[in-house]
């Protein structure tokens, strides 16, 4: 580690060196003046002794403050010094700014939220992922009817998204059971449900597998109650249940008209209000509009904490529509059903996509009813929501995602312009932010 690198901003150990150099020149003029005894100039030899004393006492003082961050630094960042190829005072730097990085929440589900958390933990160890459980499909709904248990597999995917695991490890708790009783059941859904019957309940059991695989931030359920999601459709037809809700939409031929949620009254975490209420920023989506993002707002303690919070709130639109559950949606009629949920306005900014797709694939999603997302930017700004633009398009298996890469660093770009910039006390993060954002750009 070179001295440049120590006497980069943010470090904090400027202030141990300084004192450290004041120490050594106490000490050196106390022993001088003791061994010089024609040169002292007060006759009382307890002169000298106290600046040797002074001086030893401040050394001792910085050289433990000193590896006290370092190791501080290294036990946060889980930093192997042996192995990793970066320069050992950039880890540190990194490690350091990230700890102080800002303090983001994630609300919603589905595979679009954890493909997010991917990027966004690059920036910063500050997120709180909160997740819906309202899932009642696959092997998530078949673990919630036989052991009684919240669905774990959005829970399970942002945990794998934000943990810092060897890949042999992501891969054994994505892999699904191909034959028998388990067949198509994730192994890392029957690890959460084994944590679940070893804690006092599900919270703590999510706490724990974080743990276990060092899960950067915090993620959490929205609430520990037995959620179960319910549409109206525009027909008058009530269905229950989040996977047969876009099933019936399409099946009647009648869209959504209102979800809602039983108990009404669902509890919210309460790690969950103190993060929105404590946040930089706080982000919707992306992910399925009814059976996603809306359900976390029907939680009423959410839904008022997201509205008082001082935070910038964020909607990360969908880069196409879903069918049978917002079929010819434009941007603009995304946030609408947000507010109409939530009651109240929830979104200051969103952010859309304004990439291609080949025609090809453009003609495959045709083909299943779906379409890029209008963006409608005039009727948005009307709504006082100011839009941001970019290319997150990322083609995956034949699919359209976000590229989790460009996504994270427009959400930073946005926190640094509307947030970050204008506080002189974090103006080390934005410098840092800065530095990982054109990074990440050049890679």
């Amino acid at each position: 580690m070179t001295t440049r690198d120590l006497l980069k901003p943010g470090i904090n150990i400027k202030r141990w060196i300084f004192l450290g150099i004041v120490g050594i020149l106490f000490l050196f003029y106390g022993t001088i003046v003791f061994i010089n005894k024609k040169y002292l100039w007060p006759k009382n030899l307890g002169f000298p002794i106290f600046f040797i004393v002074l001086g030893v006492l401040i050394l001792y003082v910085t050289t433990l403050q000193i590896i006290k961050s370092f190791i501080i630094l290294i036990n946060i960042g889980n930093v192997d010094v042996a192995t990793d190829s970066k320069n050992f005072g950039d880890l540190i730097y990194e490690k350091r700014a990230l700890v102080k990085g800002p303090k983001i929440v994630v609300i919603g589900g589905g595979t679009g939220l954890a493909t997010m958390l991917r990027g966004l933990k690059k920036y910063t160890n500050n997120i709180t992922a909160i997740v819906t459980v309202a899932d009642d499909g696959g092997g998530s709904g078949v673990l919630r009817e036989d052991l009684g248990i919240l669905p774990p597999g959005d829970i399970r995917n942002c945990m794998l998204a934000l943990a810092d695991t060897e890949p042999l490890m992501e891969e054994l708790l994505q892999y699904r059971f191909k034959d028998g009783r388990l067949k198509d059941q994730s192994f890392g859904n029957l690890f959460l449900a084994a944590m679940d019957g070893i804690s006092n309940n599900f919270e703590e059991a999510v706490q724990k597998m974080s743990s276990v695989l060092a899960v950067t931030g915090r993620v959490i359920p929205v609430t520990l109650d037995n959620m179960i999601l319910k549409a109206k459709l525009k027909n008058g037809k009530i269905i229950d249940g989040e996977s047969n809700i876009p099933k019936a939409a399409l099946e009647y031929n009648s869209p959504i008209e209102e979800i809602f949620i039983e108990p009404k009254d669902a509890i919210a975490i309460k790690e969950a209000l103190i993060a929105i209420n404590g946040a930089d920023a706080v982000i919707l989506g992306p992910g399925s509009l009814y059976t996603s993002i809306i359900p976390n707002l029907l939680v009423t303690e959410i839904r008022d904490a997201l509205y008082k919070t001082k935070a910038l709130r964020i909607y990360v639109s969908n880069i196409m529509t879903q069918p049978g559950e917002s079929d010819n949606y434009s941007v603009c009629d995304h946030i609408n059903a947000i507010h109409q949920h939530a009651g109240c306005k929830v979104v200051d900014y969103v952010l859309v996509n304004i990439g291609k797709i080949n025609n090809d694939l453009e003609e495959k999603y045709q083909n299943d009813n779906a379409c890029m997302v209008n963006i409608n930017e005039k009727e948005v700004t009307k709504l006082g929501i100011e839009v941001i633009k970019s290319d997150f398009v990322k083609i995956q298996k034949g699919y359209v995602r976000h590229d989790a890469d460009k996504l994270a660093a427009i959400i930073l770009e946005t926190i640094m312009e509307k947030k970050l910039f204008f506080d002189k006390k974090r103006i080390v993060e934005y410098f840092y932010l800065s530095q990982r954002l054109k990074e990440n750009k050049n890679i």
